[in-house]
């Protein structure tokens, strides 16, 4: 081992966790607790509050990060046990690790790197499951915000620097979405929409909109999962007129554990932000080339809008008064794509291209000078193929429905039928930002239902996930507001 140095050394570190034989287990981890009174219950929840309905899960939490996160772990402690126990099971399917290589990884090189507020809020999440009698750490929680680049982005980069191209070394991609503003919307300000395209098993639980008034900060109103400090598919409205969304970039690899998480730079730019500028800077600052993103970003007080492609070492910036820009795992920055991705971008029959051709024909074309939220809804349920012409449920389709999909997305590594698509959506414009509004639809926007029974008699090949998977009902599109 001559001459290794730090990097090397931790470079074998993983390999050697990387290489271990990883059980499954569904076990949370046991910690001390602390006695919680009821009087110090009440005086952390403060104003705090939860509101079910139509699918989703409206929080608001506000005070400081520790008092936060206890108000979030306590209010949606059911929710977050069960995502947990979730990915417990999942992931070792995934990314063949379990979750005791995910806590380890969080505490050899994330923690440290976690701002000390995002700390005492991952904290406060874990004394609120402990209130209510679920035996968590800030790690597990840790694990949970980070689920996403530790299993698609930090397991296949070591894996590809011990032997090139020896796994599944890309990253997925997921989501679709806009923003406009200038002649492309109908009254010259901005209109944004996006939908969250994951497993559904997962993204039938990606429910909750919270309304966080932190004690420093923006006042941040965002959808996110249970135990989520971040949005995680990212979207985003604030009280400083900052609207932030995102979709992945497909085969894109790299990942440096010495940098940044994305969920703590995502969480520090909704809560920072004045501006576009505010946003990139935060972004592109230490970046660990996690959860690799094309950044949709408006600003209501200058009407502008940009899109950030951020790579690890390559991003690009585009920024414009008058524009449509779209989003659907597709890079566009010819130097990105050549070093970082694996993305063929001359392939017709990819998600990520078929669905920009239908985006680009809708913002650019059918509603140029019409969008607004209600066009937005519409755009993101849409469930045109525009690569075979023709109405369709599949890979090709905005609103996605892979479970319908013969061909799966080869791209992606997902076999057919594999069950994973849109599973919700979210629209605001300026006006409604304004006044901290957002529609959000839970279940595929366009309105279909997935059920859960009929689809195992169909596709037995995935009955290993019925422990977990189950209905994912399209519920109405609901306008949520801000808590004054």
């Amino acid at each position: 081992m001559k001459n290794l140095n730090k990097a090397g050394f931790a470079l074998l570190a993983a390999a050697i966790l990387l290489g271990c034989k990883q059980p499954a287990t569904t076990t949370t981890t046991t910690i001390t607790t602390t006695s919680t009174t009821t009087e110090s219950i009440h005086d952390r929840l403060g104003k705090a509050t939860r509101v079910d309905k139509n699918g989703w899960i409206y929080v608001h939490l506000t005070g400081s990060p520790s008092d936060i996160g206890f108000q979030h772990g306590y209010l949606l402690s059911k929710e977050i046990d069960t995502l947990i126990k979730v990915m417990q099971f999942y992931l070792p399917h995934t990314s063949k690790r379990d979750w005791a290589f995910y806590r380890d990884a969080s505490k050899r090189f994330m923690w440290k790197k976690i701002d000390p507020e995002y700390q005492a809020e991952l904290k406060g999440i874990a004394e609120g499951l402990n209130a209510k009698g679920f035996k968590y750490d800030s790690l597990d929680l840790v694990s949970l915000n980070a689920n996403i680049e530790l299993s698609e982005y930090y397991v296949p980069a070591v894996l590809n620097k011990l032997k090139k191209d020896s796994a599944n070394n890309k990253a997925p991609g997921n989501c679709s979405a806009f923003i406009a503003t200038g002649k492309y919307t109908k009254d010259g300000k901005i209109v944004i929409g996006h939908n969250n395209w994951t497993d559904y098993i997962e993204g039938e639980r990606w429910n909750v909109i919270a309304d966080i008034t932190p004690a420093k900060g923006n006042h941040i109103l965002m959808d996110c999962a249970p135990g989520f400090i971040h949005s995680g598919d990212d979207f985003v409205v604030t009280n400083s007129g900052i609207l932030i969304t995102e979709t992945t970039i497909t085969g894109f690899k790299g990942f440096d554990t010495t940098r940044t998480p994305e969920f703590v730079r995502a969480r520090r730019a909704a809560q920072y932000s004045k501006s576009i500028d505010d946003v990139i800077k935060i972004m592109t600052s230490d970046n660990n080339g996690g959860y690799a993103n094309d950044w949709l970003i408006g600003d209501i007080k200058t009407n502008e809008v940009a899109k950030l492609e951020l790579g690890l070492k390559d991003y690009k910036v585009w920024r414009s008064k008058d524009t449509a820009m779209i989003g659907s795992n597709f890079p566009s920055d010819p130097k990105l794509i050549k070093e970082e991705t694996t993305f063929n971008v001359n392939d017709p029959t990819n998600s990520p291209n078929a669905r920009k051709l239908r985006m680009q024909q809708l913002v650019a074309v059918d509603y140029k000078g019409k969008l607004t939220a209600a066009t937005g809804k519409t755009i993101e349920g849409d469930t045109y193929d525009a690569l075979n012409k023709k109405q369709a449920f599949d890979r090709c389709v905005i609103d996605g429905h892979v479970d319908e999909d013969p061909h799966g997305v080869p791209e992606w590594s997902e076999g057919p039928y594999y069950p994973m698509g849109a599973v919700q959506g979210k629209v605001t414009t300026s006006a409604l930002a304004s006044n901290m509004q957002l529609w959000a639809h839970m279940g595929h926007p366009g309105g279909s239902d997935f059920l859960a029974g009929p689809f195992f008699k169909k596709h037995p090949e995935y009955s290993y996930q019925s422990k977990y998977l189950r209905d994912m009902k399209a519920y109405p599109w609901t306008l949520f507001s801000a808590s004054k």
